[in-house]
């Protein structure tokens, strides 16, 4: 059996290498290799420098067009049995990629997405914020599909998939969401693990917090037009039912507490400015490369 592992990176020469060396990190008993696919020379410089040191890592050449234009490249070219997918921006724990592997002992699993944590101080608001989305939020939420049979929608920050399985998906959606939505419609199961753990390090400002928010739920929304009959986990509806109450019970001091009511008109603005572009100015989701810089 034969792994891939990619990482996808734009403009990131200062992150790319500990994302290479935390992979490396893992025990993988398999036969694997390391691919970066990245469009920028300087990131480019140091891929370069990882695989002259080791034989298994080898650089892809990214167009330029955007992250999900280059998944397509890659899951079209590179022969492999898995492939794992990857940022230059995050970094995976040293046992995360051996437990998303055991996931396909069952070869009815097609996907399995890891769980992405925050790598931002807690004792911020903003910091705060992600620990709650990535905990109460997204982590609770991929655990109650998982646990009930329904389609998980896998992390963009780490996911594993069986190759040839899927070769091309659209681009002007989230590919975490679509890929396991594709992968469901052949037949296969989405699995879900919680020890799969990528460290996520995330905005640490308001501007940059919005910034990011409004593409990930634009790219989410586009979803709807594609795959009707999916049941979206992350849309405005989800977060007005069951949201809320997974909020109020995460804080553990008054502080806490009150920094997660000035989340709910944050998320609710938010929410608006999705609405706004993507429904009144026609703005809609495209793939292409967008930096976030505080979260660099």
């Amino acid at each position: 059996m034969k792994i891939s592992i990619v990482i996808t990176a734009f403009k990131e020469p200062d992150t790319i290498g500990r994302a290479i060396e935390a992979v490396l990190k893992n025990k993988i008993i398999k036969k694997f290799e390391i691919v970066v696919a990245c469009p920028d020379e300087e990131t480019k410089k140091v891929v370069n420098f990882y695989a002259q040191k080791y034989k298994n890592v080898r650089y892809f050449r990214d167009p330029g067009k955007g992250k999900s234009y280059a998944l397509n490249l890659i899951l079209k070219q590179i022969a492999c049995d898995l492939l794992i997918l990857t940022d230059g921006d995050v970094y995976v724990g040293e046992n995360s990629i051996t437990s998303l592997l055991s996931h396909f002992s069952d070869a009815k699993v097609g996907i399995v997405s890891g769980r992405p944590v925050s790598a931002s101080p807690k004792n911020k608001m903003l910091g705060f914020w992600s620990h709650l989305l990535l905990d109460a939020g997204a982590h609770v939420a991929r655990n109650e599909s998982f646990e009930s049979g329904k389609i998980v929608e896998a992390s963009g920050y780490l996911m594993a998939m069986r190759s040839g399985v899927i070769r091309e998906f659209p681009l002007n959606v989230a590919e975490d969401a679509i890929i396991p939505y594709l992968f469901w419609k052949k037949g296969y199961k989405t699995s879900y693990e919680e020890n799969a753990i990528v460290y996520v390090k995330n905005p640490d400002n308001f501007s940059d917090f919005v910034k990011q928010r409004v593409r990930t739920a634009k790219a989410h929304e586009n979803i709807r037009k594609i795959a009707p009959d999916f049941l979206r986990v992350k849309s405005f509806r989800n977060e007005l039912a069951k949201g809320w109450h997974r909020a109020l019970a995460y804080p553990k001091t008054m502080k806490e507490l009150f920094w997660t009511l000035l989340l709910f008109p944050a998320r609710l603005y938010i929410w608006m400015l999705v609405f706004y572009e993507d429904r009144i100015l026609r703005k809609h989701y495209g793939d292409g490369w967008e930096r976030v810089e505080s979260t660099k």
